[in-house]
């Protein structure tokens, strides 16, 4: 395996790790509020917040997918980039974040650098076959 294609399956497969931690959010209400610092008492809330976290797990087994399929990598490129880049423009007009959401901004720049990395190097990587 070549350098650049090695670093494209790592790009993705961390993407993919941070994409399925909000997963937990499925679980509870509180888990819900320790993931994103915010009170959860709307049922209405919580039901959008567990989607998102659904949402987010498809997203992530998308990542790791395209880090093993070639075939999937663009398609996982870009939904990522634009999840992760609309986030981080909604986030940036906010006047507040709470400290997790902060923290979840930082996590999406992290991993659209990586992902920019990752088209990047789809230019030195064959397209065709499984990797």
């Amino acid at each position: 395996m070549r350098w650049p294609e090695a670093l494209l399956g790592f790009s993705l497969v961390a993407a993919g790790v941070l994409h399925l931690l909000p997963l937990a959010g499925l679980l509870s209400a509180a888990r819900l509020e320790a993931l994103y610092g915010i009170p959860v008492r709307e049922p209405s809330l919580e039901l959008l917040l567990r989607h998102r976290a659904l949402l987010f797990g498809l997203l992530g087994a998308l990542l790791i997918a395209g880090a093993l399929r070639s075939e999937l990598r663009a398609a996982a490129i870009i939904a990522a980039l634009v999840s992760m880049g609309g986030f981080l423009l909604l986030a940036a007009q906010s006047a507040e974040l709470a400290a997790p959401l902060r923290r979840v901004a930082l996590a999406d720049l992290i991993a659209t650098l990586l992902l920019l990395i990752a088209l990047g190097l789809r230019a030195w990587v064959p397209t065709g076959g499984s990797s």
